[in-house]
């Protein structure tokens, strides 16, 4: 296992769309690993593999209760309405309002290529849009209602539009 470098913003990588996994092997287990201790070395809540520089339809979700790993993701259901900050390893330090479902289903592959579906709410499902969003070249950036300041940062205290 490894920690990879996160791609930053500016790196052409992130705004391409991902190519679906075929091949689930021992690769694919370990891109899976280092996501995960890549993902925990940052303090995220998500991270997908154009994050790493490869453009693979994997991501990995961690809010709080252990790694889910998802490959081949899509999201299938959703539910409600949550308005709120949301940042991204690959812009450090920058958050934004974004609007996103309040609970989320997603049917998605496991490293042995078996589907499931599983659904998250609040920060889980926040994370599974924003990672999925990730794999088709979409950045929180291009949906959020605005940027917050370094002040309601450190505050918390900011207006929902």
């Amino acid at each position: 296992m490894a920690i990879r470098n996160i791609v930053q913003f500016g790196d052409n990588v992130l705004n391409k769309e991902c190519r679906p996994v075929e091949k689930f092997d021992a690769k694919l287990a370990e891109l899976l690993e280092d996501m995960k201790e890549t993902l925990a070395d940052a303090n995220g809540a998500g991270l997908a593999a154009p994050q790493v520089g490869l453009l693979r339809q994997v991501c990995v979700v961690d809010a709080g209760d252990g790694p889910i790993e998802l490959v081949n993701p899509e999201i299938i259901a959703t539910e409600g309405e949550q308005n709120g900050a949301e940042g991204c390893l690959s812009y450090p330090g920058e958050y934004g309002l974004v609007k996103r479902p309040m609970k989320v289903t997603v049917r998605a592959q496991d490293r042995q290529g078996n589907w499931f579906e599983r659904t998250g709410e609040g920060l889980c499902a926040r994370a599974f849009c924003h990672e999925i969003d990730h794999l088709h070249g979409v950045l929180f950036t291009a949906k959020v209602s605005r940027m917050l300041t370094p002040e309601e940062l450190e505050t918390g205290e900011y207006e929902e539009d």
